[in-house]
């Protein structure tokens, strides 16, 4: 069966469970493919401030590290783990590493990629840090690129929470 909305995916977190995205029902979520030796990985500060500022407001965060773009996360999952909670004190939900392009992608980012273009109409992520912002019903409603600051989307949050 095809799947139908995001909460029909599952994915395994970094702890190497299996989480179902329907546990995420209601929530406005953002959904990031992240590295820990990147350009943007300061970008984990902003989120963080992102989930606890919206939190408490039906939102979520749920970070995929992926090693497809310049090899910037080679660490396995306790070492991003790790990495993430002493670096940058990150409190939302992180996942086991996946691919994000190419035939071993994940179902998940084939769905998103599907329903939410890049420029120029194109499927292909670029780089790490690429943001899917997911409405409150599961539609999947915004693309950020890797340089789209975790502060500028704090104003589409604002709209979409209140």
């Amino acid at each position: 069966m095809p799947h139908q909305s995001i909460y029909d995916f599952e994915a395994k977190d970094i702890n190497g469970n299996i989480k179902t995205l329907s546990q995420f029902k209601g929530n406005a979520l953002l959904i990031v493919n992240t590295a820990s030796k990147c350009g943007f990985t300061p970008q984990y500060e902003g989120l963080e401030k992102l989930y606890k500022n919206y939190n408490g407001k039906g939102f979520e965060i749920l970070g995929f590290p992926c090693n497809q773009f310049g090899g910037q996360e080679p660490g396995d999952e306790n070492e991003i783990k790790s990495f993430c909670s002493l670096t940058y004190n990150v409190s939302f939900p992180m996942f086991s590493k996946i691919d994000v392009n190419g035939n071993n992608a994940h179902p998940l980012y084939k769905y998103l990629k599907k329903n939410s273009k890049g420029i120029l109409g194109t499927e292909f992520i670029k780089w790490n840090f690429t943001k899917f912002l997911i409405g409150k019903n599961g539609e999947v409603l915004k693309r950020y690129a890797p340089t789209n600051t975790p502060d500028e989307i704090a104003k589409d949050l604002d709209e979409l929470l209140s």
